[in-house]
């Protein structure tokens, strides 16, 4: 019973110091919470492989899982802090300083050690009734505050910012085949469902009256933008597919919206470029660096810094007040969120985030097409229905979608609208199934005549690749 009371003891001191210090972040800065600071070096730390299997295995809920397990390995060290300070007080006190560095974690143990030194001579029910007591009451308030701090941290909103009409506005979206294909993915992919895939374990929160973006670097005019001069600046409107290098084949980290933003090129004018930098290193407001190719800003695609999606202002969680956007790139090199600095230099003189960690510094978005309906695995009645889903192959556009049923010939879908060569395709393809076990196969072939590669690769360094097959039973 000693031992338990000493390690107990450990844990409600740290778990009282991260909840205060949880609660004091999210009115000051909610990546400073303890738990987020630690996962945030966790995560920089974690070799690609590791990062790659997590999100993988796990999707968005990458991030929930981490910091559930930093937290446990911290009241786990906290509790073997706590049974050290039975012999060695100096050395638990030190632990759980390290652990939490906070006063009130510090107070609450020396307070729970006294009344588990109060306990273990007498060993009286009064005595271990009051260490129960006091542990109970840290523990209960320790869990009100660290409510306290999450609600805290999830109450902001961003209010949708009455945004400048487009100079260059895009054309009004058609209807499109999930009106009449049931389970094919929606042709404009909502704000609240499209894709979340980043470094951050709290979501950045920009006061937009603080707010700048500075440009830079290897350029003859430094100059600094307020959100009002970005806004005030000819603004264009377009649809454009998003991918995540980190997307297996036939995964869901991809998305379709309506962008409203400024031309990159415009502000690259005004800065007017100095000397030959080949690449745009932009910066969050956290500090994390995206590299982006110089090439693809100037050959002519929209690469824009969006200030707006599908007709709102941007969310906190897709990058508010301002966020890069580049077609045909992956996001990890041309669609840094929460942006504030763009400077113009050298893959030479400067490495981004995941250039250090040997991604690819150029990284085009690979062909490839999805399966929405039939889900994989799942059991359907025998008789008509429909295959169905999306293709994507930004930058060339998306000629055919074609499917395979077990061991046929590949067949030619019908496709939804196209929307341009930089949106996704919905396709679908009837279906007289009949009872069994079927295997189904699909693959896009873009504009050029190039059909989708069927070598399976893993999404390190540049973007998975690969034919998708979806095993069903039709009962």
């Amino acid at each position: 019973m000693t031992r338990i009371r000493f390690a107990l003891s450990g844990i409600l001191a740290a778990l009282a110091g991260i909840a205060s210090g949880h609660l004091v972040a999210a009115f000051l800065n909610p990546s400073a919470s303890p738990v987020l600071a630690i996962g945030s070096t966790v995560i920089d730390l974690t070799p690609t492989p590791v990062k790659e299997w997590a999100i993988a295995h796990f999707g968005t809920s990458d991030k929930l899982i981490l910091q559930g397990s930093v937290f446990l390995v911290t009241l786990l060290l906290a509790g073997v802090a706590g049974i050290l300070s039975e012999r060695r007080r100096a050395v638990g006190v030190g632990l759980v300083a390290l652990l939490v560095t906070l006063a009130v974690g510090l107070v609450t143990l020396l307070f729970l050690l006294r009344q588990a030194d109060d306990a273990v001579p007498r060993d009286t029910g009064n005595s271990r009734r009051g260490f129960l007591l006091g542990a109970g009451g840290i523990a209960v308030g320790a869990v009100l505050v660290g409510i306290g701090g999450q609600l805290k941290i999830g109450a902001r909103t961003v209010a949708n910012i009455a945004l400048p009409k487009p100079k260059s506005p895009a054309k009004a979206l058609p209807t499109g085949l999930e009106t009449t294909v049931k389970g094919v993915s929606p042709l404009q992919t909502p704000t609240a469902t499209f894709y979340r895939v980043d470094t951050n374990l709290a979501v950045p929160q920009v006061d937009l009256d603080r707010w700048s973006l500075e440009i830079d670097g290897m350029v003859e005019h430094p100059f600094t933008l307020t959100f009002a001069e970005l806004s005030a600046m000819p603004l264009i409107e377009r649809d454009i597919t998003m991918t995540c290098v980190s997307n297996e084949v036939g995964g869901g980290y991809v998305g379709a919206a309506r962008w409203l933003g400024v031309r990159l090129t415009d502000v690259l004018d005004r800065a007017g470029l100095r000397g030959r930098p080949d690449q745009v290193l932009s910066t969050a407001v956290d500090g994390f660096t995206i590299s982006t190719p110089l090439s693809a800003i100037t050959d002519g695609r929209d690469a824009m810094i969006a200030i707006g999606m599908n007709g709102k202002s941007l969310t906190d969680t897709h990058g508010f007040p301002a966020r890069l956007i580049t077609p045909g790139l992956y996001g990890f090199v041309g669609a840094t969120k929460w942006l504030t600095k763009l400077t113009l230099t050298t893959y030479a003189a400067d490495q981004s985030y995941w250039t250090k960690r040997q991604w690819a510094t150029d990284a085009p978005i690979k062909t490839s097409a999805r399966i929405d309906t039939p889900a994989p695995l799942s059991t359907l009645p025998a008789g008509k229905t429909a295959i169905g889903g999306v293709a994507w192959a930004q930058q060339r556009g998306v000629a055919k979608v074609q499917v395979r049923i077990d061991d046929g010939e590949w067949q030619n879908t019908n496709l939804g609208p196209d929307v341009g060569i930089d949106y996704w395709r919905q396709w679908y393809l009837p279906w007289d199934a009949k009872p069994g076990l079927h295997r189904l196969s699909v693959r896009a072939v873009d504009r050029q005549g190039e059909i989708q590669g069927s070598k399976r690769a893993t999404p390190f360094p540049s973007g998975s690749s690969g034919i998708q097959e979806v095993v069903v039973t039709v009962a």
